[in-house]
């Protein structure tokens, strides 16, 4: 039975609030807002000329349920919260999980500079965000080129009784052993804010004035050191590729672009009076919202509920009063919401509309790379257009030790790294790799068997006939026939473009040119799957050989060695101390500091 809308329609009240479109199994296919519910609700039903996507959603809509409250502002916030926590496929979505990187300036008396993800508190001051850890990193290195601050852990700062490498390669003044007066390294703490805080020139006349004051008192050394500084600090601007003189320092630039059927959405950021890089956005069900829609979504998915700068420029149309204001709430302070900006905002929002044009173009050509290697793939095991989605399996060990499968996932033209998945190998004979490809395959197609999760077109196993033979096996065990197992065997030499395809239920063997698209696709999975399970392997490995190290020492318990790790900042601490400094911790009597010493070298 078709859906009327008609008495829910006449229902609803001219005030504003957010309304819902659901299907028949209750799922929220689109969440909206509006400032008149029931005049913009009925517009969906009224118009002829709605775009495709609008139709198909319409056709699946079973139920509308609607929310009022009291104000547009309040509006937009519940869209916002409902569109993050609901995803509806409907809807315009920015997906961008991990929170952002900041410099972070501990509250310790000598406070230690350091990268830092995660909730904010009043304990340290923090710098940023910055669009991508790289762009963090960057700025520290600099920092400790410039300032030398400390970045050790606590643990390591606490302990140390020689300066570190860092110290002999002049990227720390050594305040963990007394190489600098406590007065110097806060001031260079606070040359530093002010660096972060965009006061370079500030901080230059100080240094400069300096450097002139202790070459005037023969303090030559003292002189060196401010015209280093200074000179580092002078590199760094001429590197900028964009400069501030308007009176913010922290700003961010936002510019949105549309075509070939994509949206994209470039954010420069700008802190402290320099570029700090950009991003592109790409969101997911983009294809059919325009360039202001895309832009107004973005807006309020990136901002409501994070650190704002004081300025954010954008080549947003209309009025954007309501979203300033709610910026300006959640801030604390004013924040300006800049559409149609002048001077050197201009130049930056060009920049960043050229950055998502170009952004487009690159995976526009990406794609149809993709495209056209998928589709030498789909030719060459002659498989129908409508397989997309592979995956691939390695199992990695050092001689059965820490055995770890990997699990990679290619679809939708792209590798997706977030669904990933690595699998310790746990009551094996050490080194079977068989025993491990049929605990990995029955664990993950177990379940998908059961209906839990999406089953593949491709399943790649990188080995040759024994495991391609176990994973047949499994798969008629668990009762997953409907994917294509292939086995991907090297050649003859090991070398790369003369793998083997072993397609074991068609019992063929196919072995694509070295220059195949298709094959050229496989190799990119199964070296993706290869370098997974080498990282997963790796990790486990290296835990259990830490923990395992110390406890294999008769007398050392878990008080003990946690004393132990903590003294010494890790186990590489541990193994470097002597005897002696062994004996310096709680509960190490001279007897097990050798005993220690002994098991460890």
């Amino acid at each position: 039975m078709a859906f009327d809308p008609k008495p829910i329609l006449a229902a609803l009240p001219n005030l504003p609030g957010v309304y819902r479109y659901l299907n028949d199994k209750g799922d929220v296919l689109y969440v909206g807002k509006a400032v008149d519910l029931k005049r913009r609700v009925s517009s969906y039903f009224q118009k002829n000329d709605q775009s495709p996507r609008i139709r198909l959603m319409l056709g699946q809509v079973a139920d509308i349920q609607t929310t009022v409250v009291r104000s547009e502002a309040e509006a937009l916030i519940l869209e916002n919260n409902l569109i993050k926590a609901l995803a509806p496929r409907y809807n315009i979505l920015f997906r961008d999980d991990k929170s952002y990187p900041y410099l972070m300036l501990s509250g310790h008396r000598q406070p230690r500079l350091a990268y830092y993800r995660g909730a904010l508190d009043k304990q340290n001051q923090y710098f940023g965000p910055f669009p991508n850890g790289y762009a963090a990193r960057e700025s520290i290195q600099l920092l400790q080129k410039v300032f030398r601050l400390r970045t050790c852990e606590d643990t390591v700062f606490e302990n140390r009784s020689r300066p570190c490498l860092l110290y002999q390669i002049r990227r720390c003044s050594g305040p963990c052993v007394g190489a600098i007066p406590e007065d110097d390294y806060r001031a260079d703490v606070q040359h530093a804010v002010q660096f972060l805080q965009g006061k370079a020139n500030d901080l230059l006349v100080e240094l400069d004035e300096k450097m002139h004051t202790a070459a005037g008192a023969w303090q030559f050394e003292q002189a060196a050191m401010y015209r280093d500084q200074i000179e580092a600090l002078a590199k760094v601007q001429a590197k900028q590729f964009v400069s501030s003189n308007a009176s913010e320092t922290d700003a961010d630039i936002v510019a949105c672009a549309a075509g070939h059927g994509m949206v994209c959405v470039n954010l420069v950021m700008i802190r402290g009076g320099r570029h700090v890089g950009d991003k592109s956005l790409f969101p997911s069900h983009g294809e059919d919202y325009d360039v202001q829609s895309a832009l107004e979504a973005f807006l309020a998915q990136h901002y409501l509920g994070r650190t704002i700068p004081p300025v954010i420029v954008a080549n947003v149309e209309g009025e954007v009063g309501v979203l300033a204001g709610l910026l300006t709430e959640q801030a604390g302070r004013r924040v300006a919401v800049v559409g149609n900006p002048i001077g050197e905002r201009r130049v930056w929002l060009e920049m960043a509309l050229k950055n998502a044009k170009l952004a487009i173009e690159q995976r526009l050509s990406l794609e149809s790379t993709q495209l056209g290697r998928m589709q030498s793939l789909l030719e060459a095991l002659a498989l129908p257009d409508s397989a997309q989605r592979i995956e691939c399996f390695d199992i990695s060990h050092t001689m059965g030790e820490a055995t770890v499968a990997s699990c990679v996932v290619y679809d939708k033209l792209a590798m997706q790294p977030k669904e990933y998945r690595h699998y310790n190998i746990t009551g094996i004979t050490p080194g079977d790799d068989y025993a491990a490809m049929r605990q990995v395959l029955t664990r993950r197609y177990g379940k998908i068997a059961a209906g839990e999760g999406v089953a593949p077109d491709v399943i790649l196993i990188d080995g040759g006939k024994g495991q391609i033979g176990v994973a047949v096996e499994v798969m008629e065990e668990v009762g997953l026939s409907d994917a294509l197992l292939v086995g991907v065997a090297k050649g003859e030499t090991r070398k790369p473009g003369l793998e083997q395809l072993i397609v074991p239920s068609r019992n063929q063997t196919i072995q694509l040119p070295r220059d195949s698209a298709a094959l050229h696709l496989i190799q990119t999975i199964r070296d993706e799957a290869h370098r997974f399970a080498i990282t997963g392997h790796r990790a486990r490995r290296g835990k259990a050989r830490v923990s395992s190290s110390l406890e294999e020492i008769e007398g050392i318990g878990a008080k003990r060695r946690q004393r132990l790790l903590t003294r010494f900042g890790g186990l590489q601490g541990v193994k470097a101390a002597s005897i002696d400094d062994l004996c310096q911790v709680e509960g190490i009597n001279r007897a097990l500091a050798e005993k220690i010493y002994n098991a460890l070298h």
